[in-house]
């Protein structure tokens, strides 16, 4: 299996770009696919630096409705037109962050998909939990066994004309199996549902721990964190590491909570950066 990330907040690899958003390529023995797609067309001219081929991919999933993983779904479809893109039905809904009183460009700012992308004719829609096949499975929280990451309080939904907490139910997981190393991948975007309750719900659903989880935990600021928040990410990194798992991150968890995380999780938490390879 072959792991690369495309893009993500963070220089990386030499010549790539890096940008706020996320898009991982993942190669196994039947499928060439993208997990999410970055905020732009900056994901495609990385994977070109990167000698991947855009056209030959076959899958794309989304992993929940926000801009900075759907950004380069349109122009991803001008070049390939065949690979089957899944989200769940849910993903093109209306998606909001609060910025705050006095944000310069008003308090609830749009960041949800392109609705152009829903009409797109290979996209899929699903609702909940899908096989795809025998190495490649999706599954959603269906019930969370802890908080959601204070972080999260500022992203929000809107129901006609009032903004309510998101609650997340467009975002869903992958599963990624080797047949020949007999590994399991677990695969996020922002785990905004929290990494701590989609674990459990791995675990739930498949009975043992993934081998490796790649995903963003969602802790980043504009600002400082607070001391309570810090406590709160110091204590996500220590019941992490009661999974037998080897943890790969990046984009919104944002440099100054990994180095917290990192400190207590040492060499069982790593950062990829943009254009950097995930060895599994």
């Amino acid at each position: 299996m072959k792991i690369i990330n495309l893009i993500e907040n963070t220089e990386g690899a030499p010549g790539c770009i890096f940008a706020h958003g996320l898009s991982f390529y993942v190669e196994t023995e039947k499928h060439k696919l993208l997990m999410d797609i970055g905020p732009s067309q900056d994901t495609l001219t990385n994977a070109d630096t990167l000698g991947i081929d855009i056209k030959a991919i076959d899958t794309v999933i989304l992993s929940h409705g926000h801009y900075d993983h759907s950004g380069g779904i349109m122009p991803f479809s001008k070049v390939n037109d065949h690979a089957v893109i899944y989200m769940q039905k849910t993903a093109p809904g209306e998606y909001y962050a609060d910025d705050g009183e006095g944000a310069p460009g008003g308090r609830y700012r749009y960041i949800g998909i392109d609705k152009a992308i829903a009409d797109l004719p290979q996209v899929r829609f699903i609702e909940g939990d899908t096989v795809i096949d025998d190495e490649l499975e999706i599954f959603v929280v269906k019930e969370r066994t802890h908080e959601l990451p204070s972080t999260n309080k500022r992203i929000l939904m809107k129901r006609g004309n009032e903004y309510i907490r998101d609650d997340f139910r467009h975002e869903h997981f992958s599963v990624v199996r080797d047949k020949a190393s007999k590994k399991s991948v677990l695969i996020s975007g922002c785990a905004h549902t929290g990494i701590l309750s989609i674990l459990d719900a791995y675990v739930e659903k498949f009975g043992a721990c993934p081998d490796a989880v790649i995903s963003g935990f969602h802790l980043m600021k504009k600002t400082d964190h607070t001391e309570a928040e810090r406590n709160e990410i110091r204590d996500i990194a220590r019941e992490l590491m009661g999974y037998p798992a080897h943890f790969y991150t990046c984009h919104c968890t944002g440099v100054p909570a990994y180095e917290l995380m990192k400190e207590i999780m040492g060499d069982r938490l790593t950062y990829v950066h943009s254009g950097e390879e995930v060895y599994v």
